[in-house]
């Protein structure tokens, strides 16, 4: 493969970012040079913004390979979450790698959502359980941002659930949070929760063959498959929340842009006196949010 920085004496940081970025643009890579960008601002230890003004910086012979390495594995298609091995969530640094979902803007919204509900933080000490915390990026940003919560997580992937125990540990919240190895809430007794949260798999198995390489063929397919209608997590979620929910108690979900109207159902149908859709920043519904009586 030829290299689109090769070793050599050393050379300007625009060069390179302009070489690496039409390398990446003839493999089909998105955004080739933002994210170029990206590995070089991580390199460099220097905010993105800043490397306009750095473009004559050389670099040496041990930088420069490390920005063909890291271009290299865009040019395969690797997310470049997963190359830098981080990333941000509502100003949260989040540890992110093979064994979890990369977070994503949507997500974040899930989270104001739950902050949102001005009668859930009545409580003392709310209890809130998430299901399926894959980096824990939920999870630990409730509980950094409302340190009054006790909170609970569970995923059946102990490989998911150990990096969310070091994305807890890494913002000093693993001491409140408790994590389970488990495929839902169900570890909670019955009527002992104030609210479940989840961003469950939702896509469909036939449309999971289709989705592009960067999250085919890297992001884990157990985060990804939600069943041959994208909605057998989702049901199993409102299942045992409705069980495990005290009165008025909350769930909140991420779901698929077309799963609305199915969804709502699913919540009415297991007991919730209400159940709303909410539409992400591109206008698609995206959130659920059902109350019990």
């Amino acid at each position: 493969m030829p290299s689109p920085a090769p070793s050599s004496d050393a050379r300007p940081l625009g060069e390179l970012l302009d070489a690496g970025a039409a390398w990446l643009e003839a493999r089909g890579v998105d955004e080739a040079a933002a994210q170029c960008a990206w590995l070089a601002a991580r390199l460099l230890r220097q905010p993105r913004l800043q490397l306009a003004l750095q473009r004559d910086r050389r670099l040496d012979e041990g930088q420069i390979d490390a920005l063909r390495r890291g271009i290299v594995r865009l040019g395969n298609h690797e997310p470049i979450q997963y190359v830098l091995g981080e990333w941000d969530f509502r100003g949260l640094t989040l540890a992110v790698d093979r064994r979890a979902l990369i977070p994503r803007p949507e997500t974040e919204q899930l989270v104001q959502l739950v902050l949102d509900q001005k009668a859930l933080w009545e409580a003392h000490a709310p209890r809130i359980c998430e299901v399926g915390t894959g980096s824990g990026c939920i999870v630990v940003s409730l509980a950094v941002e409302a340190p009054l919560g006790d909170y609970l997580a569970t995923d059946c992937d102990a490989d998911a659930l150990s990096l969310a125990r070091e994305n807890a540990a890494r913002h000093g919240v693993a001491g409140r949070i408790t994590f389970l190895h488990a495929p839902s809430c169900a570890p909670a007794p019955p009527a002992s929760l104030d609210a479940v949260v989840s961003n469950p798999p939702y896509i469909a198995t036939d449309t999971c063959t289709r989705l592009p390489r960067r999250i085919r063929d890297f992001e884990p397919p157990g985060a990804l498959d939600g069943g041959a209608d994208g909605l057998a997590i989702l049901r199993d979620v409102i299942h045992d929340a409705a069980l495990r929910l005290k009165r008025q108690g909350w769930c909140f979900l991420e779901i698929g842009a077309d799963q609305g109207p199915a969804v709502r159902a699913l919540l009415l149908q297991a007991g919730f006196a209400s159940a709303e859709i909410r539409r992400d920043l591109a206008g698609h519904d995206r959130l659920a949010c059902g109350r019990m009586p």
